[in-house]
C-alpha cells in the first residue's frame, strides 16, 4: 500500500525533528535481521541516548535537506538504517559496532558512513569516532581534574596541621619533663 502525501510529510517532519536533536548519525546497510534482533539493537542504542530508525531513503534525503544537513547521496542507497546520536556520538558508534561484532552481524549489517558535526564520515572514520571517549568518560575525567587540586590542597593542609600538632606535642612533652624535674 503506497504512503499518502500527507503521511510522507509527517514522516519528513518527524525525521527533521530527530535531526534537530542529533549531533550526528551512522548509516548502516542492513539485510536479513529479525524483528527481535532489531529490537535488541534498538535497546543497545537507546542505552547510549541514541535512536535506530529505518527510513525510506527519499524521505530521509528530503529531511536532511530541510534540516540543512549534508545529504550523503551515495550512502542512502538500498536497505539502510540510520542510528542517530543525541549527545554522544562516540558512545552510540561504540555501542553499534560492539553489538554488530558481539552478535556476529557482520554479514547482515555494514556501517557505510555517517555524519558528525556537519562532516561526512566514511566507515573507517565512524570506527575512529567509536574510539573517542564517551560523554560519561569525559565527565569522569573532568570530575577527576576538578577534584585533584582540591585533594592536593587537603593533603597540604593536613601535613601543615600535622606539623603544628607535632611541634605542640614536643613542647608539651618538654614542658612536662622540665616541670617534673627537681629544681
Amino acid at each position: 500500500m503506497p504512503i499518502t502525501r500527507e503521511r510522507k510529510q509527517e514522516l519528513v517532519a518527524s525525521y527533521v525533528d530527530i535531526l534537530n536533536e542529533s549531533d550526528g548519525f551512522v548509516i548502516v546497510q542492513t539485510q536479513g535481521l529479525s524483528v527481535s534482533q532489531i529490537e535488541g539493537l534498538r535497546q543497545v542504542i537507546r542505552e547510549q541516548n541514541g535512536r535506530y530508525l529505518v527510513a525510506k531513503n527519499t524521505l530521509m534525503r528530503r529531511a536532511l535537506e530541510d534540516a540543512g544537513w549534508i545529504v550523503p547521496e551515495d550512502l542512502l542507497v538500498g536497505p539502510v538504517a540510520i542510528v542517530f546520536a543525541s549527545d554522544n556520538m562516540p558512545g552510540v558508534s561504540k555501542a553499534l559496532l560492539k553489538h554488530i561484532e558481539d552478535e556476529n552481524f557482520e554479514e547482515k549489517m555494514q556501517v557505510t558512513g555517517g555524519i558528525m558535526s556537519g562532516e561526512l564520515l566514511d566507515a573507517r572514520q565512524v570506527d575512529d569516532v567509536s574510539k573517542l571517549p564517551t560523554l560519561e568518560e569525559i565527565r569522569a575525567q573532568f570530575a577527576g581534574l576538578v577534584v585533584s587540586p582540591a585533594q592536593g590542597l587537603v593533603n597540604v593542609i593536613e601535613q601543615a596541621t600535622g606539623g603544628v600538632v607535632n611541634v605542640l606535642q614536643a613542647y608539651v612533652e618538654k614542658h612536662d619533663e622540665s616541670a617534673g624535674a627537681p629544681a
